[in-house]
């Protein structure tokens, strides 16, 4: 019942007029399944609604950004480095970013840095169309990019896709720097049950409140590999990352698919060290202190986090094994390139950070913390919730801000929703399903 279909078969209106009738008498209970079968036929109707006719791409060189072309693009653009000329030994800063933004890891942070630098310094973006996504978990495939055409170049790719390097590697420059960031497993499994569980029909049965330890008494009795949206809650970073999501960690595919990313991504960055993140992210692009600046967007509220014993965080990386590997093995490479970057330059640098984004707090945010969603006074704020509840923190910005910072801490504090709007971007099926999750899901969740 439960598992996508290829087709467009769902029909969550005849679901409604079914139960609508005599959704008053029902109790809480019954009432409540309704609304997680309605949610789930809605879901399915949406995905059919954006699911595009697949160009399919003969991998010829017409298909790929041309040099000419990529040249030309990066003569275009208006850099930090034209405005201020750099001395001959010092290097350019880079426009060609691939940001590969993986689920639940600081990546919205992440993505309103690159937002801000692409914006200011006059960036093509490649945008999906209709959705803040790229047909998410569909592979990705270049015919997803907005008004697309073999050929087509771009500077940045940063938005939610399953990734498929050849289809990526069409709309980049060469030298375009392949970039995305890890968290550890344990803590981005918590995260995206808590977020994810919802739209995950099988987990609907578990019983009790503290739902994401009975998962995790016996996680195959409330999970198959083929169930819809089962992927967010097995090995996510494995399937993020294009590769198989059940295989078990000692299989040989998960170190070959773990080889095959070390050799094409040149960075990746560790959300539990995001300011030393920063640092390395700052000098491999060739970026300034001011282009790495940031508010921790999309946080959630601390009583809506779950605190696992020892004994649920140890079945909960047996859970994740593939995940867990592939977290050792660039954590390992990330201290590898602190240690060659230097500890006491790192600290350093770690510090200064800190302390201008200190400095713009105290300048942008009223309060000088993020607040509750029904605490934002401003829309624009207003970040993303998941279903039936409103768990993730937001800011509200200060009135009184002088003028010469008043757009930078706009920007800083929009998030991703907000700000792919303010781009140009259509949303209309992102901003549908807004509705369908905030009006006819939030009254009667819990």
């Amino acid at each position: 019942m439960f598992q996508k279909q290829a087709g467009c078969s769902c029909c969550p209106l005849q679901v409604l007029i079914m139960f609508g009738i005599n959704a008053l008498k029902c109790t809480h209970g019954v009432r409540r399944m309704i609304l997680l079968v309605l949610l789930t036929n809605i879901m399915l109707l949406l995905y059919c609604l954006t699911k595009p006719n697949q160009v399919k791409m003969s991998g010829s060189q017409e298909d790929t950004c041309p040099h000419s072309m990529a040249k030309i693009l990066k003569e275009n653009v208006t850099r930090p480095s034209q405005r201020s000329k750099p001395k001959s030994d010092e290097c350019h800063p880079a426009v060609n970013i691939m940001f590969m933004k993986t689920h639940k890891t600081a990546s919205s942070t992440m993505i309103n840095i690159l937002f801000r630098f692409g914006e200011k310094n006059n960036l093509k973006f490649a945008f999906p169309d209709g959705r803040n996504d790229f047909l998410y978990p569909s592979p990705f495939q270049c015919s997803q990019v907005k008004n697309y055409r073999p050929g087509d170049c771009f500077n940045i790719v940063c938005n939610h896709m399953r990734f498929e390097l050849r289809e990526v590697s069409k709309l980049l420059p060469p030298d375009a720097a392949y970039i995305t960031i890890l968290r550890d497993p344990v803590d981005l499994f918590e995260s995206s049950f808590h977020y994810y569980h919802t739209a995950v029909p099988l987990t609907w049965r578990i019983p009790g409140k503290n739902k994401l330890v009975e998962f995790l008494k016996n996680p195959p009795a409330f999970y198959s590999p083929e169930a819809y949206n089962s992927f967010y809650l097995k090995n996510l970073l494995f399937f993020d990352f294009g590769l198989d999501n059940n295989v078990e960690a000692n299989d040989p595919s998960v170190m070959r698919g773990i080889h095959f990313l070390s050799k094409h991504l040149h960075l990746v960055l560790i959300s539990e060290y995001f300011e030393e993140s920063l640092i390395l992210l700052k000098h491999k692009l060739c970026w300034s202190t001011e282009d790495i600046l940031y508010f921790k967007l999309n946080s959630r509220k601390r009583s809506s986090v779950s605190k696992l014993s020892p004994e649920f965080r140890a079945k909960a990386l047996e859970w994740n094994g593939a995940d867990w590997t592939l977290y050792q093995h660039f954590n390992a490479t990330f201290w590898a390139r602190v240690e060659s970057f230097g500890r006491e330059r790192m600290k350093q640098e770690v510090d200064e950070l800190r302390r201008r984004n200190a400095e713009m707090q105290a300048i942008c945010i009223e309060g000088g913390n993020p607040v509750e969603a029904k605490n934002i006074q401003d829309s624009r704020f207003l970040p993303w919730q998941p279903v039936g509840e409103s768990s993730i923190l937001g800011y509200n910005m200060k009135n009184d801000i002088d003028p010469k910072f008043r757009t930078l801490c706009e920007k800083m504090l929009t998030p991703e929703i907000q700000y792919l709007s303010d781009l140009g971007v259509s949303l209309w099926l992102t901003r549908l399903w807004g509705w369908v999750k905030d009006t006819v899901f939030t009254f009667n969740w819990n």
